[in-house]
């Protein structure tokens, strides 16, 4: 069975100093990704608890410094933010679901599918129950 293209990951980009970072998925998508997003939607257990339930955790500038990234298996990436904190790994099909580009936000404001906005608590499929 082959895997499906929207959740492999072909290149990252994310130059020090920026606020963004860019995704290009085998499918064609360009993925964009704030880090306030990013950071604010970390999956880790310390930011999100064990409930399976994911919430926006608001984050000062400095905590959305980005200093490493790293490719994890064939599925997710392991940030590492300036401030030290770096044990979410960010599953391929988790990005998708954040992806903030003008397609997939205009997707979302049409009602399908999409990140959660700000504040808002999200039942993700891709994290384990505990």
């Amino acid at each position: 069975m082959a895997s499906d293209r929207r959740f492999q990951c072909v290149a990252v980009r994310s130059p020090r100093g920026a606020t963004t970072t860019e995704i290009d998925w085998a499918d064609g998508h360009k993925g964009t990704y704030p880090h306030d997003i990013l950071r604010g939607y970390c999956p880790c257990a310390g930011c999100q608890g064990h409930t399976g339930t994911i919430k926006f955790i608001e984050s000062s500038a400095t905590q959305r410094d980005l200093e490493d990234l790293e490719v994890v298996g064939n599925y997710a990436l392991r940030l590492q933010w300036f401030d030290g904190h770096g044990t979410g790994l960010y599953s391929y099909r988790y990005l998708r679901a954040l992806c903030q580009c003008d397609v997939c936000r205009s997707v979302a404001a049409a009602g399908a599918p999409a990140a959660a906005p700000e504040g808002a608590a999200v039942d993700h499929p891709d994290l384990p129950r505990v």
